[in-house]
C-alpha cells in the first residue's frame, strides 16, 4: 500500500509538471501573439477630437468597457474601406453585452476632415484612428478598445475553432452557394457568404447585421471552449497575420476571467429607422436622430456613463 501511495503521489506530482509547462507554453505564446497584434491605432494621422472618458478604463476593477470590431477588405496596393463595424459595450455587473453594427453607408461627420460622408470611408482617408474618433463622435461614447480584422481571416478562425450553427430565416443563394431556410452549420468559407449577402435580404443591411449577430455569438462560444486549445498555435498563427488591436495582454487576461458572463446575453441595437438617400448619384444613409440618441443613451447608459 505504501509503494501504490508512493508512485501515486510521485505520478500526481508528474501530472502537475506536465500541466503546469503546458500552461506555461500556451500562456507564453499567447502573450507573445498579443504583443505582436498590439497597436497603438494612434501614429496615422494627428485628430483632434472631443475627450470622452476623464481617465482609462481598468478592467481591473471590472469597469464596463467598450470595443470596436472592423473588418476590413485590404487587398495588395489597396488600404482597403471597412466591410463591418461593429461597436460592443460589455458590463461585467448586469452581466451583459450590447452590441450595434453601424450601417456603411451611415452619413456622417468623419473627424479630422471637417466633411460628410459614408462612414466606412474613414478607415481608407485615416485609417483606425479616424474611424474610431468618428465612431466615438456619431455614438458619443468613448471607445476603450478596437480591433481591425482582415475579412479573408474570419475563415480561417471558424475553421480553427470549430465549424458554427445558425437559424437562417429564409432561402438564399450567394456567390453560387445556396443557403436553405432554418438551421444550418457553416464552415468558415460558407460561414463568410452567409454575412455577406445582403442584397437579396428583404431588410437590406439589417437582416445581414442579424446574420453577424448570429456568426458572432457563436465564435465566441466556440472560442471559450476547452476544445480551442488543440488548434490554439494555428489560431494564434492566424491571428499575427490578420488582427490589429489596441488590448493589451493584462487587460486580455482580466477579460477573459472576469467578463466571460457578460458574453452569454447578446442585445442587438439598431440603427434601421434612417432613410437612404441619392446625394450626388451616391447613396447614403442617413440615420433617424430621435432613434439615434436613443441608441446613444442606452450605450451610455450600459457604460454607466452619467
Amino acid at each position: 500500500m505504501k509503494r501504490f501511495w508512493k508512485w501515486f503521489c510521485i505520478s500526481a506530482l508528474s501530472l502537475c509538471a506536465i500541466t503546469l509547462a503546458i500552461y506555461y507554453k500556451v500562456y507564453s505564446d499567447v502573450k507573445e501573439t498579443v504583443e505582436v497584434v498590439y497597436t497603438p491605432f494612434q501614429d496615422e494621422t494627428t485628430i483632434k477630437r472631443e475627450i470622452k472618458r476623464e481617465k482609462p478604463i481598468d478592467v481591473k476593477a471590472k469597469e464596463p468597457f467598450s470595443a470596436l470590431i472592423v473588418g476590413v477588405d485590404e487587398r495588395a496596393g489597396d488600404k482597403g474601406r471597412t466591410d463591418t463595424m461593429i461597436v460592443l459595450t460589455v458590463n461585467p455587473t448586469q452581466k451583459s453585452t450590447k452590441m450595434l453594427s453601424i450601417p456603411r453607408d451611415t452619413y456622417t461627420e468623419l473627424i479630422g476632415l471637417d466633411i460628410n460622408d459614408k462612414i466606412n470611408h474613414a478607415y481608407a482617408f485615416g485609417g483606425m484612428e479616424m474611424t474610431i474618433n468618428t465612431v466615438e463622435a456619431l455614438l458619443d461614447i468613448p471607445i476603450d478598445y478596437a480591433a481591425k480584422v482582415n475579412m479573408e481571416s474570419f475563415v480561417e478562425i471558424i475553421n480553427l475553432t470549430g465549424n458554427i450553427k445558425v437559424e437562417n430565416p429564409f432561402e438564399f443563394d450567394y456567390e453560387g452557394e445556396l443557403f436553405p431556410a432554418g438551421e444550418l452549420e457553416l464552415d468558415g468559407e460558407k460561414a463568410l457568404k452567409y454575412v455577406r449577402m445582403r442584397y437579396e435580404d428583404p431588410q437590406g443591411d439589417f437582416g445581414r447585421q442579424n446574420r453577424q449577430k448570429q456568426v458572432i455569438q457563436q465564435i465566441i462560444k466556440n472560442s471559450l471552449s476547452l476544445n480551442t486549445l488543440k488548434n490554439y498555435q494555428s489560431i494564434i498563427q492566424s491571428l499575427e497575420n490578420n488582427v490589429e488591436m489596441n488590448i493589451p495582454f493584462e487587460d486580455l487576461l482580466n477579460i477573459q476571467k472576469d467578463y466571460r458572463d457578460s458574453f452569454g446575453t447578446l442585445e442587438q441595437l439598431y440603427l434601421n429607422n434612417g432613410t437612404g438617400k441619392m446625394m450626388n448619384g451616391i447613396y447614403y444613409y442617413v440615420p433617424d436622430e430621435k432613434e439615434l440618441k436613443t441608441v446613444q443613451e442606452t450605450l451610455r447608459s450600459h457604460l454607466e456613463i452619467k
